[in-house]
């Protein structure tokens, strides 16, 4: 581009004249001190665009933010270039009248949408709930209608896939609990005690818990997204056409699968995370593996083993039932699947404590004595 070409103003007389071309190609490679020696004159300085090469929509803008969103009433615009400035005024004009009112109310509003959302939801989810309980009822009654194949299939994606990466969490934990205790009672000659408390920690408390978020964000997060992908592609109102019933073949065996698989899970999520405590301990305390071992069943009563086998029925069940029911309102669009894959695993989560809470305050003086 020219020299001559290039945008520039002067100033004269109190009227800046602008000449070169004002174009988003131009004004990109021009000086950075240009557009601040726009801003820098009044708002009652007469302009004189008479000299323009040429004017662009970008041009246009950026003198019109230099004259405050209001076109100058003294500026010699030339008649080529007068609708570029009476759009911009026109769209200005419009946003204006079409802004809202701010209402008032409006919070009451929102808490009003958020109450119908949340009572939407357990409408919903006690629906959901009531139709697992007539299909278990159906299956009791017709045991050759048990689908067993979608049951194994999901107890090997959501137990049998999940066991390498619940045994590495759970070993380095096991480590990690065993060196902080150990540092601990150390200071109190309790060496010993670190055996009580390992074992009531990861066995009553921390596998089954340990366990849930594992399944809520990774087999939660898969069964949502399942039966979400199923609502967009419509696939679920295709088996409803057919006649097949999407509860006992969709909800059912997920719901019997974590079930089955969260239980085991746990008694080897425990099994790995105490084997992980026991390594650490002999390293650290100097603790020899048969007094570890000969010593948990002394220390840790049999119940705290039935307490974490029935936590992991409960939280794998109640994983399995709000991961379906997140996926089967799941609207046909993308946005929806993923912000209900992701509302699942947080309620999953959220659910599981508050039922680990329920279950330490039921069982609080179960099989807490040292024998």
């Amino acid at each position: 581009m020219a020299e001559s070409d290039a945008p520039a103003l002067r100033e004269s007389g109190g009227t800046v004249y602008l000449s070169g071309h004002w174009t988003l190609a131009a004004l990109t490679k021009a000086a950075p001190s240009l557009r601040n020696r726009l801003g820098a004159y009044a708002a009652d300085t007469a302009w004189d665009l008479s000299g323009l090469a040429s004017l662009d929509t970008y041009g246009a803008v950026t003198l019109w933010r230099a004259w405050g969103r209001a076109l100058p009433a003294s500026a010699q615009v030339p008649d080529e270039y007068k609708a570029l400035f009476a759009r911009l005024q026109m769209h200005v004009a419009a946003g204006a009248s079409h802004r809202p009112p701010r209402d008032p109310l409006a919070w009451v509003i929102a808490l009003g949408q958020g109450v119908q959302g949340i009572v939407s939801h357990i409408a919903s989810f006690v629906t959901l709930v009531g139709q697992l309980v007539i299909e278990l009822a159906y299956v009791l009654r017709t045991p050759r209608q048990i689908p067993w194949l979608e049951i194994s299939a999901n107890l090997h994606k959501a137990g049998v896939r999940a066991m390498p990466v619940a045994a590495l969490v759970a070993f380095l934990i096991g480590i990690v609990l065993s060196y902080l205790f150990a540092l601990q009672l150390k200071r109190f000659g309790g060496e010993a005690f670190i055996v009580d408390v390992l074992g009531i920690g990861i066995i009553r408390e921390l596998g089954p818990v340990l366990v849930a978020v594992l399944v809520a964000g990774r087999s939660g997060s898969a069964m949502t997204a399942q039966l979400g992908t199923m609502r967009v592609t419509e696939e679920i109102d295709a088996l409803a056409t057919m006649g097949v019933p999407r509860h006992l073949r969709l909800v059912f065996p997920k719901v019997v699968a974590l079930g089955i698989a969260m239980p085991l899970l746990v008694a080897w999520t425990c099994m790995i995370a105490l084997a992980g405590g026991m390594l650490a301990a002999h390293y650290e305390l100097g603790l020899d593996y048969q007094f570890f071992i000969s010593n948990l069943p002394r220390v840790v009563p049999l119940p705290n083993l039935w307490i974490a086998i029935a936590k992991g029925v409960v939280f794998g069940m109640s994983i399995a039932i709000v991961a379906c029911h997140y996926g089967l309102r799941v609207q046909p669009n993308t946005e929806s699947l993923s912000g209900n894959t992701t509302r699942s695993v947080v309620t999953a989560i959220t659910l599981v404590i508050l039922l680990d809470a329920l279950f330490a305050l039921a069982t609080r003086n179960i099989g807490l004595g040292r024998g």
